[in-house]
């Protein structure tokens, strides 16, 4: 025979397992989205940034293309 009182302490015992259980899942479901939104968010940051600097870069092969070449001194040769 089940002690009455023993299966009223087991169901209390699993009822707030799994309460628990179930805000614990909660918790991680909200901070992977929250984690996955952070990743959506670097990632477009770093497209942009990479577009930027690809711009900047092709702004300055322009600009020093247009540039006429900079005259050098000649190079002397030292007396020994």
């Amino acid at each position: 025979m089940v002690d009455p009182i023993k299966d009223i302490a087991r169901k209390r015992q699993t009822t707030g397992f799994t309460a628990s259980e179930a805000r614990d899942a909660l918790v991680k479901k909200e901070l992977e989205a929250e984690r996955a939104a952070f990743e959506a968010k670097t990632q477009k940051l770093r497209a942009l940034r990479l577009a930027k600097e690809a711009a900047d870069a092709a702004a300055a092969m322009k600009l020093a293309a247009e540039q006429p070449a900079k005259k050098t001194a000649p190079v002397r040769k030292k007396k020994v």
